[in-house]
Parts: C-alpha cells; sequence; structure tokens
C-alpha cells in the first residue's frame, strides 16, 4: 500500500490555447510532462507519486474541448475537457444515449463529476472504468491529434491493457463521438461495488438491444463485460444466442451464462475471481431482462 503524502511534489503547469501548441509541447517534453484535464485521476497518481511529471499540461482551455454537439444525422461529438455532470444533463444525451447517463452517475459522487470527464476516464483504460462499456455498445471513435496530424479509432481498438493505450507519445484525446444508435435501442448499465456511493466497479455489464430483423432472433444485442478482464471486453459468444435464436427467458440464461464463461477475472483486495464470475452472471441476466422489458419483449 502506498504511504500517504501531506503535500504534492513540485511540478511545472502549462496551459496550451491549442491542440497544436499542447501536441509540440508533449512531443519536446515527451517523458517529462503529462496531459490532463480535470485531473481527478492524475492529481491522485501524482500525489501518490506513481506519476512523477516535471510538467502537467492543462488541456481545459483548448478551443472546443469544452463543447457538446449534437448533430441528428451524425450524432454526438463529446470534447476532451466536458465534465461529466454536463453530459449527464445534456438533454440530446439523455434522449439518445441514456445508458451512457447510467454508467457516468457510477463514477465518484456528484463534486468530483463537476471535474472528472469522460475522455479522461477513456484515457485512464481502467477495467473497472464505468464509462467504458456504455461508449463501447454505442460504437464509439476517439479522435487524437500528434506530431503526425490527426486519426480516428475505434474505441474497440483504443484499449492495450490495464493502463495502457493505443496514444502515442505526444498524442492527446480531442474528443470521442457517437453515431446516432440504431432506431428503438433500449439498454442498461448494471454494477455491483464494495458500496453504494463512490466505489469502483467489482463487476459491471453493459446492455444494448434493438430490432434487427435479417437476425433469427429478429434482435441483435451489444453486451460488454467490465472489470474481469485486461480490457473492458464484449461478449461474443453472448451476442451469438441473442442474435440466431428467439428471444426467450431461457435463451437470456443460457446468454448470462456465457458472460460469465468469457470472464478472465483475477483475485485482488476488493473480490474474488469466483466472485466476480458470479456476479457477472447475474448482472447480465438482470441488465438483459431490463432490456428486453424496455423493448416490450414478452418472455
Amino acid at each position: 500500500m502506498n504511504q500517504p503524502h501531506p503535500r504534492l511534489p513540485e511540478f511545472k503547469y502549462y496551459q496550451p490555447k491549442s491542440s497544436k501548441e499542447a501536441v509540440d509541447f508533449l512531443d519536446k517534453h515527451a517523458d517529462q510532462s503529462r496531459p490532463y484535464a480535470g485531473g481527478t485521476d492524475c492529481f491522485n497518481q501524482v500525489r501518490d507519486r506513481r506519476i512523477l511529471p516535471q510538467y502537467l499540461v492543462d488541456l481545459k482551455s483548448i478551443g472546443g474541448f469544452r463543447d457538446i454537439k449534437f448533430d441528428p444525422k451524425k450524432g454526438l461529438t463529446v470534447g476532451a475537457a466536458v465534465p461529466l455532470n454536463e453530459i449527464i444533463f445534456h438533454p440530446k444525451v439523455k434522449q439518445h444515449y441514456p445508458v451512457l447517463i447510467d454508467a457516468a452517475r457510477e463514477v465518484g459522487g456528484y463534486q468530483l463529476r463537476n471535474r472528472a470527464t469522460l475522455v479522461g476516464n477513456l484515457c485512464n483504460a481502467s477495467p473497472c472504468g464505468d464509462t467504458i462499456g456504455p461508449c463501447l455498445v454505442y460504437l464509439s471513435k476517439v479522435h487524437i491529434v500528434g506530431p503526425g496530424g490527426k486519426r480516428k479509432v475505434d474505441l474497440k481498438d483504443f484499449f492495450e491493457g490495464p493502463g495502457k493505450t493505443s496514444l502515442k507519445p505526444g498524442e492527446i484525446v480531442e474528443s470521442i463521438s457517437f453515431p446516432i444508435p440504431p432506431a428503438g435501442a433500449k439498454g442498461a448499465y448494471q454494477s455491483i461495488g464494495r458500496n453504494k456511493f463512490g466505489d469502483l466497479a467489482i463487476a459491471a455489464v453493459t446492455v444494448l438491444g434493438y430490432e434487427k430483423k435479417d437476425n433469427p432472433s429478429g434482435y441483435e444485442f451489444l453486451l460488454t463485460l467490465t472489470a474481469v478482464a485486461p480490457t473492458v471486453i464484449f461478449a461474443n459468444l453472448a451476442q451469438d444466442i441473442l442474435r440466431m435464436q428467439p428471444i426467450t427467458h431461457s435463451i437470456l440464461e443460457q446468454a448470462a451464462a456465457a458472460c460469465s464463461e468469457a470472464c478472465k477475472p483475477i483475485d485482488d483486495i476488493r473480490s474474488s475471481a469466483r466472485y466476480r464470475r458470479d456476479m457477472i452472471r447475474m448482472l447480465a441476466l438482470r441488465g438483459l431482462e431490463e432490456t428486453c422489458k424496455l423493448l416490450n419483449l414478452p418472455l
């Protein structure tokens, strides 16, 4: 366990006014600098001496980084420095991406969410990150800028392991974008922690379902599993089960069991691997039942 420290170590503060200015600085000081927006993860890591950057680069003043934009044809774009509470209370997010709101409410407390950002939560790349599952089922993309220019990456390809992303030295995420969800899509976020407020997920399941007549079942379901593998993962076998057979309660139970089998959890101070696997089965079944109810599917 890390020993507590009475104060932050010394560092230099830099506040760029443009993406280019930020990228140039981070590229020049690649081994000495760390970007941040809300800082709720970054400052904890600095305080605990897990990272010791010489420079902290504040991205909040960069143009567009505090913007939420919605286009009825293209979808939603969230800037890198938008706090979670702004997302939670945004009417278009509530209308089109409600599962993201459900998960965002699980991140810390209200005061923390006034600073914590969605993009920061993703870049932290924690296997138990609450917002990652919903962003995956909504098929989001991260928009990256760096010394080599701009690029887009499907979120499913962004994570490489616990705390590791595909960001290269000098790169930052400018925003995350979401396409318009399929018509009539409904979903649920189910999680469990050691306490009700402010705890990281011990296990969580995100479900998104919608009608798809080409499938034998007539429906498509996307399911992600959180805190049970090195990264948040899709439950591919469970998705196939729900795609290929008529939706009954027995099929939901089979899909939930497949979610449990897809897990690769570890034993740690917060939970045993066995408990996580059992909880994923229960949470998946709850999430599927809730989603089917929202879809008016008789079971």
